[in-house]
């Protein structure tokens, strides 16, 4: 049996491949049910990568269909309210990175596997590995299961990790800070407006400040900055003189409470000897800057794990031979760039690094 830890975009996708291969795995939820909490902000699915992986899993149709191709608008502006920036998305754009809920993600991975694949509510704690080969695996409500291989799809803090290597994240030096405004064309047209259909980015000499439009009618609103991991969300939502008043108002008009969200990596380029029974992907295997490969990364992650095993059901061994050298070599090239885009949306010259890296300036 397959174990997978971990609900997530990359989880389910290696549950669906496996699926269409008439493999039955078993996912592993902590959450109590797919609608159990929000799912976050959107995503922009690369051509490449997660709609590669989207492709493998025979749900391409699906996801164009529920995808947002006006999300890849973008709009940047600096602390004082000046455009600098503006791409807006024809109606007759390739699908290239085009934006899909997060939560619409999900329910369509959901809906393309068998409804007794995912054991909700199962908080993994720890794994031992059997004398005869596979795992049991151990669960915060004292049950216990048993798999061939298991699969750490359980992210940044995945407690699959440490059966193949002590490495652990590293704080970054950077908090994420984020809230909401609900229904933002009904009751913030104005603001809603700003945004755009798309992504809003403003530059300030010590933090950017972000929106992006869901397809739900919520605009999600995020605040980058400096500072330690226990960050009181106050100090960054606390705009210092020079910003323009639509921004703060932008921040006044959120209805959620600000979440401080500490940035971590984990080293570029990590690997770990291959161990019999036992992988990782996602953030799991390689947490790096989140400038938008995380998911794309970790569906491919899946999509290229499910083909090594779909290739070699009676040699699971082989199978991670197969995916792992491919996945650390994929990965640390993208984690570089990763951590160069990062450094880019960096520093008080953050926007004219930008414009530069979008051809905008000489």
């Amino acid at each position: 049996m397959i174990a997978i830890v971990g609900g997530g975009p990359g989880g389910l996708t290696l549950a669906r491949i496996l699926h269409l291969h008439g493999i039955a795995p078993v996912v592993y939820e902590r959450d109590a049910s797919g609608d159990a909490r929000s799912q976050g902000s959107m995503l922009d699915l690369h051509t490449e990568t997660g709609q590669a992986a989207l492709r493998a899993a025979g749900l391409e149709r699906e996801f164009l269909a529920a995808a947002r191709r006006e999300g890849q608008d973008l709009r940047m502006l600096d602390h004082t309210g000046t455009l600098l920036l503006q791409e807006d998305t024809p109606d007759d754009a390739p699908m290239l990175r085009p934006e899909i809920d997060r939560a619409d993600l999900r329910d369509l991975l959901l809906g393309s596997i068998p409804a007794q694949t995912v054991r909700w509510g199962s908080a993994f704690t720890h794994a031992e590995a059997q004398p005869g080969g596979g795992y049991v695996l151990h669960f915060a409500d004292g049950s216990t299961a048993t798999c061939d291989l298991l699969v750490g799809a359980d992210g940044a803090n995945s407690r699959v990790r440490p059966l193949l290597t002590s490495a652990e994240p590293t704080y970054t030096g950077k908090c994420l800070v984020q809230s909401a405004i609900h229904d933002a064309d009904r009751t913030q047209p104005e603001l809603a407006a700003m945004v755009g259909r798309g992504n809003l980015w403003v530059f300030g000499p010590d933090r950017l400040l972000g929106g992006q439009r869901n397809g739900n009618g919520t605009i999600s609103v995020s605040i980058s900055i400096q500072g330690p991991p226990d960050l009181d969300s106050a100090t960054a939502t606390d705009l210092p003189d020079g910003w323009a008043p639509q921004f703060r108002r932008l921040l006044a008009a959120c209805d959620e409470p600000f979440v401080v969200r500490p940035a971590y990596i984990l080293p570029i380029g990590m690997t770990w000897p291959r161990r019999s029974g036992v992988t990782l992907l996602g953030d799991a295997a390689h947490l790096m800057p989140s400038v938008g490969e995380g998911a794309n990364q970790a569906m491919l992650d899946a999509a290229e794990l499910g083909r090594a095993i779909a290739a070699h059901p009676d040699d699971l061994d082989a199978a991670l031979e197969q995916y792992e050298p491919a996945m650390f070599a994929r990965t640390a090239a993208t984690a570089e760039m990763s951590a160069e885009v990062a450094e880019l949306m960096t520093g008080p010259d953050a926007a004219q690094k930008v414009l530069r890296f979008f051809g905008a300036v000489g």
